[in-house]
């Protein structure tokens, strides 16, 4: 069985963060281990408190995941500040292995999730990485894009890691776009006209690194999580009080 390590921050309410990277692996059928970096206090309404782990126990974590299992790709989810980012990258960064980013610093509805100082760490983390999943505000912040501007396309053509820009939106389409270097491809899905999205962000990045870590290859694990994340949305159990959680059971059934 393949194992993949998910680095990233604890939701309390189990729709993203580490929550959702483990029920993403177990649905793809590989086994997901964790090193948490923050604790929040959240549910569907929104996010109350973030409380940082000290930086050695972080470190502690992921040392002893990977000191005991061979591990076939790391999801990285949420790390906070700058002094979190220059870690994991210190330590992600001599490994032969997959590696997804989602570079959580600002949600959909464009809350700050990352500290002011780390932006920059966050944007070198993601020069060493094999994908990087921003959604659009995210992509905004650390590279400049902005949809339909092709002079913000620059900084993406000669970033040194490919980027999956997600969420626009055309019609009844839902559109990610992958860069690398001078290529473009394009990856379209039903969009599922829904308010339970929480984790979903979260979910797709975790299902790239699981599908990597199976064997597929880049275009083809982004076109295997999308299908899986438009059935989650689809079947999403409508819970809670505001954006509900997606249901990873009910995407997982579509790509067994």
């Amino acid at each position: 069985m393949k194992v993949v390590l998910t680095i990233a921050g604890s939701d309390s309410s189990g729709g993203a963060g580490i929550q959702a990277d483990l029920k993403t692996f177990e649905a793809f059928g590989v086994f997901g281990t964790s090193a948490i970096t923050v604790l929040t206090a959240q549910n569907t309404t929104g996010v109350q408190h973030i409380f940082p782990l000290p930086l050695d126990f972080i470190a502690q974590q992921i040392h002893s995941v990977l000191n005991d299992f061979e591990i076939s790709a790391i999801k990285i989810g949420m790390l906070y500040d700058g002094a979190i980012i220059r870690m994991v990258t210190q330590i992600v960064a001599p490994l032969n292995i997959p590696i997804v980013l989602d570079p959580v610093c600002i949600s959909k509805a464009g809350s700050l999730l990352l500290q002011d100082d780390a932006v920059d760490a966050l944007r070198d983390l993601s020069r060493i990485v094999t994908l990087s999943t921003p959604n659009l505000n995210e992509a905004y912040r650390l590279f400049g894009y902005k949809s339909g501007d092709t002079d913000s396309l620059q900084t993406l053509i000669s970033h040194p890691a490919p980027v999956l820009i997600k969420n626009h939106i055309l019609n009844t389409i839902s559109i990610d776009l992958l860069y690398f270097g001078h290529q473009k491809r394009v990856f379209t899905s039903e969009l599922i006209d829904s308010t339970n999205l929480h984790g979903a962000g979260c979910s797709l990045s975790s299902a790239i690194a699981a599908n990597l870590a199976l064997g597929y290859c880049l275009e083809e694990s982004i076109d295997r999580s999308k299908v899986f994340i438009t059935e989650a949305i689809r079947h999403a159990p409508s819970i809670g009080h505001g954006a509900g959680p997606i249901n990873h059971k009910g995407g997982g059934a579509y790509v067994a």
